[in-house]
């Protein structure tokens, strides 16, 4: 935590000074432009360095986070439901997303100040097409897949693996523990790429500064004031929807996520509130059973927050180079993130891994990601406390379906009985 803690800040000390040097190049030198594209190599190593890592990264951990739950059989209904409550969530996080900068425009304040390097790519505007989204679906060879970082081949690839070992059993533990430490490895690989942001912050920060001059910062602040309203809408959509199933006791549950959230908050890691999350469901009445079930699977499948950032961010960059998007290719993208969004808790900044891997699929620049990286930590703080309050209410509205949510004061079961 203090490393991670080391490294926000030298983001924001490389987001300073990238401000500060972007300022004097536009003011003293005579082709600001060339020290931008100079700034552009930095970004373009960077952004190959975070490629890299998607395609193992991505198999490994869905495939461990599939195997894990157990065969089809013996999870039943509470899979089902769990998954249902997810997909549901999931949906409505990334379509308020897609709504919310659609109706704001973010990026169009920053059209025509994106770095010449990657100016050229902006006139391609068709994306995916529903036929080669389907198309694509499906790789022809999993190896073919990883050497081009398909993405939804490998996601796709990696639900039938990990099914198949889930439907196996024990004799695939060993291949499910051996990708386990694959993951693993990849998680410090991530940690290891990410000692370079501030470096890529300086170079994007400062490059986009020396071409445009100052006035490209009050995009920033216009940014986080709409994604941090966006993010309370949501809250206010799990909220009512944990009331209809919960009544009354929806209020309980967020005084015992008080303590998580904030930890969560502060952190910007949601992980990081894991056992404080699962104490306090287990407080609120929730049975052990179903939390310690439900908990670990929405961390993979239910980051409420991270959806609504990823479907905000790509078409907030898509803007930025001018791209319009129509609303088939936004519905595409969105089931694009619906399926590369899951598999990647713990991952840092995991929301900008799958915004990259997402951005190429739609043939938007990369390069436009670290725009955000600066204040990707703020924008995390916000993230990762909406994913435990997301997660939070699906336990505990799975345990009532299934009757294992008590009262703790009485200790019996409220499925049925209302809730008081």
């Amino acid at each position: 935590m203090q490393k991670k803690s080391r490294l926000t800040t030298y983001i924001l000390v490389a987001l300073a000074l990238g401000i500060f040097a972007g300022y004097l190049a536009n003011l003293n030198l005579a082709k600001p432009v060339e020290y931008a594209d100079y700034m552009s190599l930095i970004t373009t190593l960077f952004l190959r360095l975070i490629k890299m890592i998607i395609a193992p990264l991505v198999f490994s951990t869905l495939v461990c986070g599939i195997a894990r739950m157990g065969d089809a059989s013996e999870v039943g209904r509470i899979g089902i439901k769990t998954l249902g409550w997810f997909f549901i969530a999931s949906v409505m996080s990334l379509s308020l997303g897609l709504i919310l900068v659609n109706l704001f425009r973010p990026g169009d304040a920053l059209l025509g100040h994106m770095a010449a390097t990657t100016a050229k790519v902006d006139i391609v505007t068709s994306g995916l097409t529903l036929k080669e989204f389907v198309t694509h679906l499906v790789p022809a060879s999993i190896v073919e897949g990883m050497s081009k970082n398909e993405i939804l081949q490998i996601v796709i690839f990696s639900l039938f693996f990990g099914s198949a070992a889930a439907a196996i059993g024990e004799k695939a533990n060993v291949m499910v523990n051996a990708l386990d430490g694959v993951a693993h490895v990849m998680l410090k690989v991530t940690s290891y790429v990410m000692q370079f942001a501030p470096i890529a912050v300086f170079a994007a920060v400062s490059g986009v500064i020396a071409k445009s001059g100052l006035g490209v910062l009050q995009t920033y602040g216009v940014f986080m004031a709409e994604f941090y309203l966006g993010i309370a809408l949501l809250w206010i959509l799990l909220i009512v929807i944990g009331f209809l199933f919960l009544k009354g006791r929806i209020f309980s549950l967020l005084k015992e996520l008080r303590s998580p959230v904030l930890l969560a908050f502060s952190t910007a890691s949601s992980e990081a509130a894991y056992p404080k999350t699962l104490e306090g469901l287990e407080r609120f009445g929730v049975r052990n059973r179903i939390a310690a079930f439900v908990l670990p699977i929405g961390y993979s499948f239910n980051l409420d927050g991270s959806m609504m950032y990823c479907t905000f961010a790509t078409v907030f960059i898509a803007q930025a180079y001018g791209i319009e998007m129509s609303l088939g290719q936004q519905m595409t993208m969105m089931m694009v993130l619906m399926l590369t969004s899951k598999g990647m808790a713990g991952v840092p900044r995991a929301s900008l891994v799958v915004i990259a891997a997402t951005l190429g699929q739609f043939n938007i620049p990369e390069a436009g990601m670290l725009l955000l990286l600066g204040i990707d930590h703020f924008l995390d703080m916000a993230r990762s406390a909406t994913n435990v309050i997301g997660n939070g209410v699906a336990t505990a509205v799975v345990a009532k379906w299934e009757g294992e949510l008590v009262d703790p004061l009485k200790n019996v079961e409220v499925a049925d009985a209302p809730l008081q």
